[in-house]
């Protein structure tokens, strides 16, 4: 449990069995009655988040996650499999629940995944992955219309725009947080 004082961003609280993440996080002392703290608060499992004022009198319950380095190995129907890299556990992961990283995540890629106990809550990729191009049009010499870049299809199915110069077969760099195209390699 943790006191008003001991609030502060990137702690992690349960709510009503609902686990947040509190993102910011202002401790007010006004001049009359007691402190609070009003802060933003995000839910792990979706990312909606909340705005949520603790008093001074409440008690909230801290959870401590624990990172998993864990391996993609395979789909199989609607779950995606990863090995645990230290216990060489194998667990399904449901796709609702990777959403729209599934197309940054190729088959051996490592990523790490934030447990509650035997739960998993939440998935980080690495910020950059590396991917191959399967298809893009060629680029022709001074088509600048459309700013200089065309869309290429990479190999988990993803579709980013690349520079003009960039070719089939090419493996290029993939910003993960933003899904923009970073360098050719």
């Amino acid at each position: 449990m943790a006191s008003l004082n001991e609030l502060r961003n990137g702690l992690v609280i349960r709510l009503n069995d609902i686990i947040f993440t509190i993102v910011d996080c202002q401790h007010v002392k006004p001049g009359k009655g007691s402190a609070f703290a009003r802060t933003k608060i995000k839910r792990v499992s979706d990312g909606a988040v909340l705005d949520r004022t603790f008093r001074s009198n409440e008690n909230i319950e801290t959870v401590r996650l624990m990172d998993h380095r864990m391996q993609y190995m395979y789909r199989d129907g609607d779950g995606l499999w990863f090995m645990d890299n230290e216990t060489f556990e194998q667990h399904s992961l449901p796709m609702d629940f990777i959403g729209e990283d599934l197309k940054y995540l190729k088959e051996g890629e490592t990523i790490t995944v934030k447990m509650d106990g035997s739960i998993p809550l939440a998935l980080e990729l690495p910020n950059f992955v590396e991917l191959q191009i399967v298809e893009t049009d060629p680029g022709l010499r001074g088509d600048t219309v459309s700013g200089g870049s065309k869309r290429a299809t990479l190999e988990t199915g993803a579709v980013v725009n690349v520079p003009l110069f960039v070719q089939n077969e090419t493996r290029i760099k993939v910003d993960t947080r933003t899904g923009k195209y970073v360098e050719r390699i």
